[in-house]
């Protein structure tokens, strides 16, 4: 079951990825072109500026306004096994028609509707039975009359009937449904800043099964989040929201109801983990110190400015889960404490630095940004205050606290044990059939290797360290994890993995194994597909 949630969750990554730059576009073109931003720096009323913002503006909500769309590609290429184009296609044709079928229904059998809006759910249901379809029919043989039709170009043609009948479907049961949403959206708006506390604990607790975009996306894309009345128009989710009051000129500060689930990520990701990273840091052995900071201050460095955060927060997980314990309960404390005083920024992705400036202070006093420094600090000293306790307190093994010379993030088997889950035992190597193995045993390589040739011995090394070619049988990436999934777990040698070949962490889902590298893990993927001759 994690294992189907995990891959549905790695497909939202794709349209994640194109929210950015949208979100960058509509950020910047909306604080502009604002009616306050423009009286309080007069040098931006000119019709040229304006006119270039109001078109920043624009093309960034038309991404936001087709998410569902994007949904579908997404879907398409991260879960169909071949042809992931034609799947993609498939998604798309299906998720239209599924629309259009709705859109034909209503004024037949229910003319005072005017519109049925399945948004991102419609895209959801649509593109995961594009990819059931796909993954069955794509090598489908047809009559010899009918052969042109055949294989893949099978996939459009029958994601294309089938979309009528979820459309039907869907205009039957959807009204039903939509309240159902409406009314959980309710339940969590009426239990205030204690469910807004609730949802930064659970969130956190479901990161390391990497189930937390599971909870994420509906609520920030459907009536789970809420749904509000902004510039005249009815939007649902908490991140459509918060962008509509970014582009609406007449919003003067934003709803905090808007962004309850967001402000507080501001506040950990880049002050609380920074607090607990100095907290590792000061209580490491002396003698160890210099290269324990060098990891941990790299960590939070990534957590501060990208809201990368799975790095550090990865180390004290495996090595002390009972500090992780207490890290959920203090970024749910960090939600709660900003909605309470009405913080109004938030972003589609990645709570650092970045972001914050462009999405909070840029935005101008309407986001409140100025409350994520302020309560920042004091999170800090938090942070920093109770890791430190609890780590003299409990000897907790933290990185430079080891038995042993090595330094090291995370990779106590034990500790990973102790969360439920299970852990890939350490067998034997087998070198690759097909695979140049260029580094040494004993060599210790970057986490991000400079070079076309230090990607390629990276790559190579881990291949051999999930048990050769022969033992792999797929390979993708999220964000921040290179995931391999294996036919005998008892051959991946998570310690080289760990120590040697320069990832962050591991994680194990079933038969896939999950590599932290950040923003380097697609690199990786991407090389280690070449070498198998796997499509992408």
């Amino acid at each position: 079951m994690f294992k189907q949630l995990q891959q549905v969750g790695k497909a939202f990554m794709l349209p994640i990825a194109i929210l950015p730059a949208a979100g960058l576009l509509l950020g910047i073109g909306g604080a502009l072109s604002n009616k306050a931003t423009v009286q309080a720096y007069p040098i931006l009323n000119n019709e040229a500026l304006q006119g270039l913002f109001q078109i920043m503006s624009a093309a960034g909500s038309v991404v936001f306004a087709n998410l569902a769309l994007l949904l579908c590609i997404g879907l398409g290429i991260g879960l169909a096994k071949r042809d992931k184009g034609v799947a993609a296609l498939a998604a798309v044709v299906g998720y239209l028609i599924m629309t259009g079928t709705i859109a034909a229904l209503i004024p037949i059998f229910s003319p005072d509707v005017k519109s049925i809006d399945t948004g991102v759910i419609g895209a959801l249901v649509m593109g995961l039975i594009t990819v059931k379809l796909h993954n069955r029919y794509h090598n489908i043989q047809l009559p010899q009359v009918l052969g042109f039709f055949g294989g893949s170009r099978f996939v459009p043609i029958v994601t294309a009937f089938s979309a009528i009948f979820v459309g039907l479907v869907f205009f039957l049961i959807w009204p039903t449904f939509q309240q159902w949403l409406v009314s959980a959206g309710k339940s969590i708006a009426s239990m205030g800043t204690f469910g807004t506390f609730l949802y930064g604990l659970v969130e956190r607790a479901l990161l390391p099964f990497g189930l937390h975009h599971g909870l994420n996306w509906p609520v920030r894309t459907t009536e789970l989040g809420g749904a509000w009345e902004i510039g005249g128009q009815r939007v649902v989710g908490t991140i459509n929201a918060y962008l509509a009051s970014l582009a609406d000129p007449n919003v003067q500060h934003v709803d905090p109801s808007i962004t309850r689930f967001n402000g507080g990520k501001f506040v950990y990701f880049m002050f609380g983990l920074s607090g607990a990273a100095y907290a590792m840091y000061k209580t490491a052995d002396e003698k160890k110190r210099k290269v324990v900071g060098s990891l941990l201050f790299a960590a939070a460095g990534t957590s501060f400015l990208t809201g990368i955060t799975e790095p550090i927060e990865f180390t004290f997980l495996f090595v002390a889960p009972i500090l992780y314990v207490v890290h959920a309960f203090l970024a749910g404390s960090a939600l709660f404490v900003m909605h309470m005083l009405g913080a109004g920024v938030a972003t589609p992705t990645g709570h650092g630095f970045i972001n914050w400036v462009i999405y909070g202070v840029l935005q101008g006093p309407k986001t409140a940004w100025w409350l994520v420094p302020i309560v920042g600090v004091v999170y800090f000293f938090i942070y920093y205050i109770v890791f430190r306790f609890m780590i003299v307190k409990f000897d907790l093994k933290t990185p430079g606290r080891e038995d042993g010379d090595d330094v090291k993030l995370s990779n106590k088997n034990e500790a990973r044990a102790k969360l439920g889950v299970e852990i890939a035992t350490i067998g034997k190597e087998e070198a690759p059939k097909s695979v140049d193995v260029a580094a040494g045993d004993d060599e210790v390589m970057e986490t991000v290797q400079k070079t076309p040739e230090g990607i390629r011995k990276q790559a190579s090394e881990l291949v051999k360290a999930h048990g050769g070619p022969d033992n792999i049988e797929a390979v993708d990436a999220c964000i921040t994890r290179l995931r391999i999934n294996v036919k005998d777990k008892n051959l991946v040698d998570q310690e080289r993995i760990t120590t040697k070949l320069g990832a962050m962490g591991f994680a194990e889902s079933d038969m896939q194994m999950q590599s932290i590298y950040g923003s380097h893990a697609n690199v990786l993927k991407m090389e280690i597909q070449d070498m198998l001759g796997m499509e992408e």
